[in-house]
């Protein structure tokens, strides 16, 4: 089973506060709770799409992707019978804003063949030959509504086809990224890439930022100072920042893995690169 279909119907259990849960998502990657799949038997790792139901049946439609985390296990219906209902933990990693969903009249123009409008139980499996039309409508929806123009859209393409890159909330926050570039500039600290001087006008203030120690190494009542604690990094050097280690690498392993591998090219180092290297050198040795 590739992926199936859950059903959330607000008026008969909304027990999150789904504003809180989408700034969750958005800071951290991801949203875990517990959902019904009723009798059907569900195997960790299967993709998940949430379908809006119930009392907004005027506007149902697709609200939100992720992925099944955990074997099924059995729960007693809430009717107080002996039936049991079988739940997965799910792992969602994309919600939208209530009324942003995709509607089921243009899901069902594009798959006439799923009972949108009158599906009810949850954990229906999706037929396959719709996973890629599901794709190409919530990626092609869902991109204006994601903040960051790099970023893949989390189930606009097929799992195992992208690695995932984790970043933490400080990474995130809109007011800590503006007093960090306010101090430290838009060029990147690692290669000394600049959007601006790049693209012009258009990228005038866009790049990323990280967070020079790994957050598990801080303590509970740790102070984000933006100024000393990120840097700012384009998106290449802020991938490999994070890709594939536990800990995210420095800005002086990034600026020595570029070294490295322009030595091997024959590529020389360009002067602003070298000028925004040594200007983030300063504030890290200050720490």
């Amino acid at each position: 089973m590739a992926a199936v279909i859950l059903g959330w119907d607000p008026s008969r259990w909304n027990g999150w506060n789904y504003d809180a849960v989408i700034e969750l998502i958005a800071q951290t990657g991801e949203y875990r709770e517990r959902w019904s799949v009723g009798g059907h038997h569900v195997q960790p790792g299967t993709e998940a799409w949430l379908l809006l139901q119930g009392q907004y049946e005027h506007s149902r439609g697709l609200i939100g992707h992720g992925s099944i985390m955990s074997e099924p296990f059995a729960v007693p219906h809430q009717s107080g019978s002996s039936r049991t209902l079988n739940y997965v933990d799910v792992s969602f990693d994309a919600l939208l804003p209530l009324g942003s969903q995709i509607l089921v009249d243009v899901l069902k123009r594009a798959m006439p063949l799923i009972q949108w409008d009158t599906l009810k139980q949850s954990g229906q499996p999706l037929p396959e030959a719709a996973e890629p039309e599901v794709r190409r409508l919530w990626r092609e929806h869902a991109v204006s509504l994601f903040p960051d123009p790099l970023a893949l859209v989390p189930g606009g393409h097929p799992e195992g086809t992208v690695t995932r890159v984790t970043v933490n909330r400080y990474e995130h926050s809109s007011r800590a990224r503006r007093a960090c570039l306010a101090f430290h500039g838009t060029t990147c600290a690692a290669c000394g890439f600049s959007f601006e001087e790049r693209y012009g006008e258009v990228a005038k203030n866009f790049v990323q930022v990280h967070h020079i120690v790994p957050v598990s190494q801080l303590g509970p009542d740790y102070v984000l100072d933006p100024v000393a604690d990120l840097i700012p990094l384009c998106a290449n050097c802020h991938a490999v920042a994070h890709l594939g280690v536990s800990s995210p690498r420095s800005v002086h392993e990034l600026r020595e893995l570029i070294s490295e591998a322009g030595h091997l090219s024959g590529q020389v180092v360009t002067p602003e690169a070298l000028q925004a290297q040594e200007s983030a050198q300063k504030i890290l040795d200050q720490k």
